[in-house]
């Protein structure tokens, strides 16, 4: 799961905040997202008496109009909730196997066919986005979903000015988007050649799409005409996923991964997502070691060692809960310790295969890429990411829709050992199998501090996602660092396989060479991912919102 766009809001209403003039009662509001458009959207939520459930669902809906090629209603989506009255919930709308698919699907004439999982007519899994922005509204919002969709499809039908990300993610995908019709002509203008920065894009089939569910509910998408026109294209052009397979689609609740790391609270979303238990995982590795006094490059080093084990781990144990035995014991404190014992200060060092959790077999997570933050005056925050996975998903549009399919089936293990998209591979836990949810890099998270949320936290960038939002929280919590700051930090990326790492040239020269002495191989990068966050500051009594300096953004407020 990569390229899902990252996006920070945040609300907060005039009791909390610094004293300004304004309305009387009127709620304060500040976002940072990578659209302005989807900003505005969410101000508009909370102008019009919503709280930051609605004020996420309008962003992840306009975003699926402005920002298309990385999220939108065929796709999917986590969200982590702290209710205002403490409680915690955390919805998978993470899309799904179709009930014809099967492990080896992707072995044709014999042979592993490893692009079909990412482009065309079996790339897709069933979208769950819509599902499970319905279920949060339903129980922790204020507005309907029609409320938050009419927007949208407004901006869709009147069309919007493409900028430098969607047009150079435009030209990089010519060839891959001209296969479907449909697909092309919203991407093509009419001579053939594909729309560049200051072109407009309208979307007039996703408007009229937004409009009929906000008409008829999200029954008209997984039960009805969307559904059967799926069906339709589907079996017209090798596919296989059916109208029963939308109606059959739910979203989940599930219990929250939590950890403690240095006297914080981390709240995460737990499998299929392995962003939660790895954040944890890595976080546990390194309570051990006095980071916050080491040297730049031997706390790349540690962190990075921290990186190789917790990976080694996900190829292994995760997958979808509801298929596969993940262990508790990965968040177990003590196995950190044990894990912290084979680094070495002083050299990298192979990791050969996964590790074993305690009590493996039996104490196991219960069966059942954009990111936005929010968080409102009566207690509501939110962690949501979304994503359709590579750019543009499958490039599949369902012609009369405008809704772009997702390529999810590309996250589970086409085949266990085999590289994905991201060059990450899977055991048997993530195969394919029909109903099942692939393993996702996806990692809303929560940080308390007393019991009180202060940090809402996520990222954007396929597996560096997990990696991102764990570099986040040790630069707020380990060195003290306000969001802005931590944001600006060189990051890097050790996912196991392949052995390298990623690391940003940002970093001075000496220190990379220090890292690379330590014997790691260095993937020199001018530049990865996009992770957001917002903070409550408790000493200045107001919330630091954030944007990350690598991506165009727009912050604002109420």
């Amino acid at each position: 799961m990569n390229r899902c766009l990252s996006v920070s809001l945040l609300t907060l209403c005039l009791s909390l905040m610094p004293a300004r003039s304004a309305e009387p009662g009127f709620p304060w509001f500040a976002a940072a997202t990578v659209q302005p458009l989807a900003t505005d959207a969410a101000v508009n939520a909370i102008r019009h008496g919503g709280n930051a459930i609605d004020a996420a669902v309008a962003a992840g809906l306009t975003l699926g109009v402005v920002d298309g090629h990385n999220s939108g209603i065929g796709g999917g989506c986590f969200l982590v909730i702290r209710a205002a009255d403490g409680a915690i919930t955390c919805i998978d709308g993470r899309e799904m196997a179709p009930s014809k698919a099967s492990r080896d699907m992707y072995v044709i004439d014999g042979k592993l066919n490893q692009e079909a999982s990412k482009t065309g007519a079996l790339a897709s899994g069933i979208p769950g986005a819509l599902r499970a922005y319905d279920l949060a509204l339903k129980k922790h919002g204020k507005l309907k979903l029609a409320d938050l969709l009419l927007p949208a499809a407004e901006i869709a039908e009147k069309g919007f000015l493409i900028d430098a990300v969607y047009a150079r993610k435009i030209a990089g995908m010519v060839s891959q988007l001209k296969l479907c019709p449909a697909t092309a002509a919203i991407f093509f203008k009419a001579d053939g050649t594909p729309l560049k920065q200051g072109d407009l894009l309208v979307q007039k089939d996703l408007a009229k799409t937004y409009r009929a569910i906000a008409g008829h509910g999200i029954e008209w998408f997984y039960e009805g005409e969307y559904a059967q026109k799926t069906e339709a294209w589907m079996k017209a052009n090798g596919g296989i996923i059916t109208a029963a397979d939308f109606a059959g689609y739910k979203a989940v609740e599930r219990e929250p991964v939590r950890a403690n790391y240095r006297g914080y609270d981390i709240v995460a979303m737990p499998p299929p997502s392995s962003g939660g238990v790895h954040v944890a995982e890595i976080l546990n590795i390194l309570e051990q070691f006095p980071i916050r006094h080491f040297r730049a490059s031997s706390r790349v080093h540690l962190i990075t060692e921290a990186m190789k084990l917790a990976f080694a781990d996900r190829a292994y144990w995760l997958g979808d809960p509801d298929f596969a035995k993940v262990p508790r014991g990965l968040v177990d404190p003590e196995y950190a310790k044990v894990l912290a014992g084979k680094i070495d200060l002083d050299h990298a060092t192979p990791v050969p295969a996964h590790g074993m959790p305690p009590h493996w077999e039996g104490d196991i997570f219960g069966k059942h890429t954009t990111h936005l933050s929010t968080a409102d005056a009566e207690g509501n925050w939110v962690a949501l990411n979304q994503t359709i996975n590579t750019a543009f998903g499958s490039k599949v549009i369902i012609p009369g829709t405008g809704v772009l399919l997702n390529d999810e089936m590309d996250d589970f293990a086409v085949q266990p050992g085999v590289p994905n998209a991201f060059k990450l591979i899977g055991a048997e836990a993530n195969s394919i199998a029909p109903g099942k949810r692939p393993l996702s890099s996806m990692s809303p998270t929560l940080v308390f501090k007393d019991g009180q949320p202060i940090l809402t936290a996520g990222a954007a960038g396929g597996p560096t996602i997990i990696t991102q939002t764990l570099l986040l929280i040790s630069n707020v919590i380990d060195q003290g660092m306000e969001p802005t700051e931590a944001l600006k930090q060189p990051r890097f990326h050790q996912q196991w396989t392949p052995d390298e790492l990623k690391i940003e040239t940002t970093f001075d020269a000496e220190t990379l060479q220090r890292v690379e002495a330590f014997g790691h191989k260095l993937e020199r990068s001018s530049g990865f991912g996009a992770c957001q966050c917002v903070m409550w500051d408790a000493q200045r009594k107001l919330l630091v919102p954030a944007h990350d300096p690598r991506v165009p953004g727009k912050a604002d407020g109420l």
